[in-house]
């Protein structure tokens, strides 16, 4: 069983990548953060920093493309081979409102014969082999059939597939039963993604390949523990939290490190039993001096929950 990591937009970039490829073990593979080229192939120093082959060395780290335009994706297929990774992903299964409603993501799943024309260009010409990321349908998993097909037709490097359609988000339960037919008869590797947040559910999926995201978040060790590893302690919880501040104080300006850490911190504060005011006072953070004291509190009044378990936020 290999584990990935998935591609967390505004959490999992490069630097977030190399600490935790430095301080926990078990994941194979780094999805990037999708890249979204335009016409100009131009992008924002960030994200140029983000796909830099020397942001990423010695971490297994793939890019992902988000794109409905076959000769956009087989440009940026080119720029990344030059760059020298040897495969990339594509995103065909981000459900975000600004995302589909540009016919992207899954929003390309909606018209299954257009994104059959879409992949035979991609298949065709592609500089690099082409991973996929999926859901299993658009508005119904009456859809799944025809999508299946379309699927099985092609060269495909692997087929991460998240078992839910675009309307269901992340809410109800992922239809296993589908995932279980793609990877029956598919010629090709389905890894499984979706709603793995503990150990013992990872393990119950053992004989294929994962993707693990918001599970991975919360307990950065859910992939070392899973395949026989350590489990996470609040020493090796606190290493973590305290290298990545470190590395994106040496990088970024001050305020945005400290935005950055709340959003890291909204995952690993659901691994802690944390008092009421040391969570507050976080919360309250502001400066990176008031930041530092406030996670220095969090660490030293908590203690690690025996039952470690994302919790999807309240709407």
């Amino acid at each position: 069983m290999r584990i990935y990591f998935a591609p967390l937009e505004g959490l999992t970039d490069a630097i977030y990548r190399r600490v935790h490829h430095a301080t926990f073990g078990g994941v194979a593979k780094y999805f990037m953060p999708f890249i979204s080229p335009s016409s100009s192939l131009s992008f924002t120093s960030r994200q140029q920093s983000d796909i830099d082959p020397r942001e990423n060395a010695g971490v297994p780290a793939v890019p992902q493309i988000l794109c409905k335009d076959a000769g956009l994706f087989l440009e940026m297929a080119k720029l990344l081979r030059d760059a020298g990774y040897t495969e990339v992903n594509l995103n065909l299964g981000c459900p975000s409102g600004t995302v589909t409603a540009k016919g992207k993501g899954a929003g390309m799943l909606k018209a299954p014969d257009a994104l059959a024309r879409f992949l035979d260009e991609i298949y065709a010409k592609s500089p690099l082999p082409v991973s996929l990321k999926t859901r299993c349908g658009y508005e119904s998993i009456d859809e799944w059939p025809r999508l299946l097909d379309v699927f099985l037709c092609y060269p495909v490097h692997e087929w991460i597939l998240h078992p839910r359609t675009y309307r269901e988000f992340y809410g109800g339960t992922p239809h296993r039963d589908l995932f279980l037919e793609a990877a029956q008869k598919a010629p090709f590797p389905v890894i499984f993604n979706g709603d793995l947040f503990r150990a013992a559910e990872c393990r119950e999926m053992s004989r294929f390949d994962l993707m693990l995201g918001r599970g991975l978040a919360v307990n950065p060790a859910l992939a070392q523990e899973t395949q026989g590893g350590d489990r996470l302690t609040i020493e090796s919880l606190r290493l973590f939290h305290d290298r990545l501040y470190r590395e994106y104080l040496k990088w970024w300006p001050e305020h945005a490190v400290v935005g950055r850490m709340h959003g890291v911190m909204y995952y690993l504060m659901q691994a802690l039993d944390c008092p009421a005011p040391a969570k507050r006072a976080l919360r309250k953070s502001s400066g990176v001096d008031e930041y530092a004291d406030a996670a220095c509190r969090v660490f030293a009044d908590s203690v690690l929950l025996q039952d470690i378990c994302f919790t999807p936020p309240k709407h």
